[in-house]
């Protein structure tokens, strides 16, 4: 009874992760910010995508990852207006924010790979032969990074790969919990 119970514990936990096509490809930290960690209160998420749809809907992902007291969409705080870098920086910290989220799809990376046939029924599997055929496969890089607004410089930045991705929404919300966890294990968000 152990054993069947434990081969199906082990089957469940391998097809949970064989159903993440999503992880976290490289990850850098300044090394000052591990010296004095102080976790950011408040944050604003940027998402710059194709349209602005998709924007918002990533951009309320994170938020919604992160909790609405830690993390601000740039769509409900930034003005088409706004673009000069120094008056938008005095904005942010008057405000109260101490860190900014940018993320965004740096490349789509296409492989092809052959799949052999198969053939059932033994020497006589001719009958009941399946051709091989090529198939492709797309790998989705979206980079984050993690600015500290007082001195806008780069904290953190990691890049994820989605294999395949067959979900907007899932998509994101796998990627969005790559870096959450990262992000949370450096100690630069809050558990």
């Amino acid at each position: 009874m152990k054993t069947k119970f434990f081969l199906l514990s082990t089957l469940l936990i391998g097809l949970l992760f064989a159903c993440v096509s999503t992880k976290l490809e490289k990850s850098w930290a300044d090394p000052s910010f591990s010296l004095n960690p102080n976790p950011y209160k408040k944050v604003l998420v940027l998402a710059p995508l194709k349209d602005a749809a998709s924007q918002r809907i990533a951009e309320d992902k994170i938020v919604k990852q992160l909790k609405k007291s830690v993390g601000v969409q740039s769509y409900t705080y930034l003005t088409s207006t706004e673009t000069d870098p120094k008056i938008l920086n005095e904005k942010l910290l008057k405000d109260g924010f101490d860190g900014i989220i940018v993320m965004h799809l740096t490349d789509v990376e296409k492989s092809v790979s052959y799949n052999p046939g198969t053939s059932y029924g033994g020497w006589h599997g001719y009958r009941n032969y399946t051709p091989g055929y090529y198939s492709e496969d797309k790998t989705f890089l979206v980079e984050t990074n993690m600015y500290a607004v007082k001195n806008d410089k780069l904290m953190w930045s990691g890049t994820t790969s989605s294999l395949n991705p067959t979900s907007f929404d899932k998509s994101m919300d796998e990627i969005i919990t790559a870096i959450k966890t990262e992000l949370q294990k450096k100690g630069i968000l809050e558990k």
